[in-house]
């Protein structure tokens, strides 16, 4: 087993430079390991510049997946799903474009009642489009990400093991 992995991170957040963004990397380089390097995709940048996908950015994130052995994918939670922009691109990826990658899902909630958010409705979709899913999602509340670091910790120092093993699978 490699002691580094390909990870790339793909959030949904119609806002740029979002606070799902920063999480969702933060998530990446945890995973990758210390000095590693990681990608990511804001499909703020990607689809909110009236560029209608495919296009060059189109390819350009699809090519990172299909290369990434973790894909991070993150969203906010809107009216009790994942964001449009989120489903939008992922309609967009061919069959199988997440095949032999594991991938994690991470949400973003104002309010506790949507943690479950991820695994009922991320991680079918992710699962059709090929990818593993061998650990939980990654859930935050709003108020809890003053305390990131702390909560990465904690979720790598359950989960990152059993992530590796499926990524080196």
């Amino acid at each position: 087993m490699t002691d580094t992995f390909t990870v790339t991170a793909v959030v949904g957040n119609p806002k740029r430079l979002s606070r799902t963004l920063t999480t969702a990397e933060a998530l990446a380089a945890a995973v990758a390991g210390p000095g590693a390097p990681t990608a990511s995709t804001d499909l703020a940048e990607l689809y909110l510049d009236g560029i209608e996908p495919p296009h060059d950015g189109f390819d350009h994130a699809l090519a990172r997946l299909r290369a990434a052995d973790v894909v991070v994918v993150g969203t906010p939670v809107y009216k009790a799903s994942f964001t449009g922009l989120l489903k939008l691109f992922l309609d967009q990826l061919p069959p199988g474009a997440l095949d032999g990658a594991v991938a994690v899902p991470v949400t973003i909630a104002a309010s506790a009642e949507h943690r479950f958010l991820a695994d009922l409705q991320l991680r079918p979709v992710l699962a059709e489009l090929g990818a593993s899913l061998p650990v939980p999602s990654l859930t935050l509340r709003e108020n809890e990400l003053p305390e990131l670091d702390a909560h990465l910790a904690k979720w790598t120092g359950a989960h990152l093991p059993a992530l590796r093993a499926g990524a080196a699978a």
